[in-house]
């Protein structure tokens, strides 16, 4: 009751902070940022000051309809590109990497692209879900830290990346966590509870973005600030193959896309006290209790580890850019 009455709370009367923080010089890329979110995210990037916006997208014509939006609404010509990049392919994910290599500077990745579905298929070695959500998420992440660190030595400044996780990470009991291989459980046709898809993969990557953060601190390696996110209930278009309870509950207490895309922003204004934290409603706060519980950390290390192992076969020594 008590976690109820606190999200309707803060879906109904809480005003994120605005975000006011200046970009000029810097060089941002917003995942899945066509629509929903994303799209917001990279109008207030834009509206700041910020000299490139790189809008990551599925669809090229629809990733162009996005830049003049934000063209228009901004009036800043010459900010925003459209990148290519489909998480559901291991090849796109990595050429878009191998672009970003090209870049003079990267100052912040925002990993927005996700998606929500009850329905099984499968992308690579995958159910689709965990090769979007999860797999393909952390593959682009670490293919990108080179860079990022590149830029904190050569512009003195501390980068940031920042995974869109959800609150939803709490619905899940995570029953798979007790199998041999976790992995290979998710992907079984025959188990796959796909009602709970999408709170296991934001838990997933909650867990590996955890992970990563404690892996990468204090390592004498340029300092890149890792942190993750729940933007709320917001309008978007995610979660358009949910179903009509969804629909409904957004229609009565969702926040506006420009407002959940607040949190993505302030993510990225946020300063060193937020590595490897869980920024909620623009604040830092904890996990589920399955997080921070000891059964939660073992899952955490075998989910990290089995992702590496499959990062690793996908693209070989990737391991050395942690």
């Amino acid at each position: 009751m008590a976690f109820l009455m606190n999200f309707l709370y803060t879906q109904l009367f809480l005003t994120l902070p605005y975000p006011t923080s200046d970009f000029s010089g810097k060089t941002i890329i917003v995942t899945g940022s066509n629509v929903g979110l994303g799209l917001e995210a990279a109008r207030h990037f834009t509206r700041l000051n910020a000299e490139t916006v790189i809008l990551g997208v599925r669809n090229l014509e629809k990733g162009e309809v996005a830049r003049k939006s934000i063209e228009e609404t901004t009036s800043k010509l010459g900010v925003v590109e459209v990148w290519q990049l489909d998480l559901a392919s291991y090849e796109s994910t990595k050429q878009f990497a191998k672009r970003v290599e090209g870049l003079k500077r990267l100052d912040a990745v925002v990993e927005n692209a996700g998606i929500a579905t009850k329905r099984y298929r499968v992308a690579e070695d995958n159910e689709s879900t965990i090769t979007t959500n999860v797999v393909s998420t952390y593959l682009l992440a670490l293919m990108v830290l080179p860079k990022l660190r590149e830029t904190a030595t050569k512009f003195n400044t501390v980068p940031h990346l920042t995974i869109v996780s959800s609150e939803v990470h709490s619905f899940t009991s995570f029953p798979e966590k007790s199998s041999h291989n976790i992995f290979r459980m998710l992907n079984d046709k025959e188990t796959a509870n796909m009602a709970d898809r999408y709170n296991v993969s934001k838990l997933l990557e909650v867990f590996c973005t955890r992970e990563l953060a404690g892996r990468v601190k204090g390592n004498g390696k340029p300092e890149v600030i890792i942190n993750y996110l729940n933007p709320g209930l917001c309008h978007s278009e995610l979660a358009r193959d949910a179903g009509w309870r969804l629909a409904v509950m957004k229609f009565l207490i969702a926040r506006t896309t420009e407002h959940g895309s607040r949190t993505l922003v302030h993510a990225v204004e946020a300063g060193p006290e937020t590595h490897g934290q869980y920024l909620s409603n623009c604040t830092i706060s904890e996990p589920a209790p399955l997080v921070l519980s000891e059964e939660g950390g073992k899952a955490q290390k075998r989910v990290w580890d089995e992702l590496l192992q499959k990062l690793e076969s996908v693209q070989p020594g990737i391991m050395t850019n942690i």
